[in-house]
């Protein structure tokens, strides 16, 4: 991304598309190790991309090789100057690829409700209508529960609520 002066709306427009490529590169590179998003912050200095992925160990390669090779990809499609731009992995957990591996539904459902719950997140409920083998039916809550009349008006526009399908 080039450091010339624009107005607000381009600017707006032009992280859009950066972020739009970014995750499309992103999603057909990484695709069988787990690629469940992209995080970009940008600095002064410098341009920091955060990939987050269930196989951490696949996205860096062996002896870093892959994250470097991604980073000149980077570099190259996107104009980014020399070392202005890096790469970090962050481990996500994937309610789709323990299923596929082959875990019970139960287990992985309350496995990937414990991580979203230790990393900080103030309620998450996960429902599978599937009909897999023995399981027809199956939901799992950890939620906070706000009583009070003004903590909920305080605690209202930091719970954005979100929805997830998985698709096996």
């Amino acid at each position: 991304m080039e450091a010339t002066q624009m107005s607000k709306k381009r600017k707006f427009v032009a992280d859009g598309v950066f972020f739009v490529e970014l995750n499309e590169v992103l999603t057909r590179e990484l695709a069988e190790d787990g690629y469940s998003g992209v995080e970009v912050r940008v600095t002064p200095m410098r341009t920091k991309i955060i990939i987050r992925a269930t196989s951490t160990q696949n996205v860096l390669g062996e002896k870093g090789r892959r994250i470097r090779e991604l980073t000149s990809v980077v570099q190259k499609r996107f104009k980014f100057h020399e070392n202005s731009v890096e790469l970090y992995d962050e481990k996500a957990e994937s309610l789709r690829y323990k299923l596929l591996g082959g875990l019970a539904v139960r287990r992985a459902c309350y496995s990937v409700l414990r991580f979203v719950m230790e990393n900080g997140a103030k309620g998450c409920e996960l429902k599978n209508t599937s009909t897999l083998l023995s399981d027809t039916f199956f939901s799992a809550k950890d939620i906070v529960i706000i009583h009070s009349p003004k903590e909920e008006e305080a605690f209202r526009p930091a719970l954005a609520p979100a929805e997830v399908e998985v698709e096996v």
